[in-house]
């Protein structure tokens, strides 16, 4: 494990914490509203201010900021997670079929159970999360010898098609493609407190297992016979990263529809600034990762205003090129 830290942790975490409050600020006054900063601060500090404006920094902007921020720093921990356990650098809860199940569970649900509140949608997009991630590894293992990165990966893709055509299908049949297709462009469009309620707080338990087990996490990444040597349970780890990884996609699956190639992006990123070492990489990864959505978020809102442009078809066009540039680097050139 080579170490690439030439200047104290301390120094990185702090500029990425600046980066992230200047993409939040620029997310917050900029867009098809016309907003200031002396709007923002008063919306944010004062109760007593009111007004127009006011009014939409506070019911719409920031409930749909914060929503970025938690999404973007779920997904980001959830790839790091996977590319450390599956030691795969083309992991990514898109490419593996979670967001895939947990779109399939949430279009099941939207069908059978019309009048399911928002809790009951999440955990149905829980359950698909963990359905999608059983099948891809399940059929990656299949051969002898275990699963291979490529294997992966394929079974994936093959997995994800699958489960995108079984949620196409109930849509068409039930007549609520409209509503899954809503869902599925991804997006912060109307997001509310309500469902920040409900939803941030499983969040904030998955980041908090990743945080807890980043030191394990390293040792596995090595490889599972040093992890084994150095006295880990390695397969109650593995259950535990399972877990936190199906709450992060799950959560964001429910709250802004499907999101591919974040949590590939930005744990590559991370790493070549502060190292491989999962105690750093796994809150610098939630950092960037807040940040990255904030800045797609914004995108969307402002280059074709007032009409928005889905966020997930920005990620994906910032995503994809990375995407290609990883396989034929061989997943090395930022690790």
């Amino acid at each position: 494990m080579t170490n690439r830290r030439p200047f104290p942790f301390v120094y990185k975490l702090i500029a990425g914490i600046l980066l992230f409050v200047a993409m939040f600020t620029v997310a917050m006054v900029f867009g098809a509203a016309d907003t200031s900063l002396k709007d923002v601060w008063l919306a944010l500090t004062s109760t007593d201010a009111t007004g127009d404006k006011i009014s939409l920094i506070r019911e719409i902007r920031l409930p749909r900021e914060v929503a970025a921020i938690f999404v973007g720093a779920a997904l980001a921990v959830s790839g790091a997670m996977m590319q450390g356990m599956t030691r795969n650098p083309l992991a990514d809860p898109g490419l593996l079929g979670l967001t895939a199940g947990a779109n399939a569970a949430l279009a099941v649900t939207m069908a059978f159970i019309p009048s399911a509140n928002y809790f009951y949608i999440m955990i149905a997009c829980f359950i698909g999360a963990a359905l999608g991630s059983a099948l891809v590894f399940g059929i990656g293992t299949i051969k002898k010898g275990g699963f291979s990165p490529l294997r992966i990966v394929l079974a994936g893709t093959a997995i994800s098609a699958f489960l995108y055509a079984i949620a196409e299908g109930i849509g068409i049949y039930f007549k609520i493609s409209k509503d899954v297709s809503m869902w599925t462009a991804g997006g912060m469009i109307g997001t509310s407190w309500e469902q920040l309620q409900v939803i941030v707080p499983f969040i904030i338990v998955g980041l908090l297992i990743a945080m807890a087990l980043s030191k394990q996490l390293t040792i596995l990444s090595l490889s599972e016979e040093v992890a084994v040597g150095l006295g880990q349970k390695v397969q109650k780890l593995k259950a535990l990263l399972i877990f936190a990884t199906i709450l992060l996609a799950g959560a964001s699956v429910a709250l802004v529809g499907n999101m591919t190639f974040i949590g590939l992006m930005i744990p590559h990123i991370v790493r070549a600034v502060v190292g491989n070492d999962y105690r750093y990489t796994i809150p610098m990864s939630a950092i960037t990762g807040a940040a990255f959505m904030l800045f797609a978020d914004t995108l969307g809102r402002t280059i074709n205003a007032p009409y928005e442009t889905p966020v997930a078809a920005i990620v994906a066009m910032l995503g994809l090129p990375f995407f290609l540039f990883i396989v034929r680097k061989g997943g090395k050139s930022f690790s």
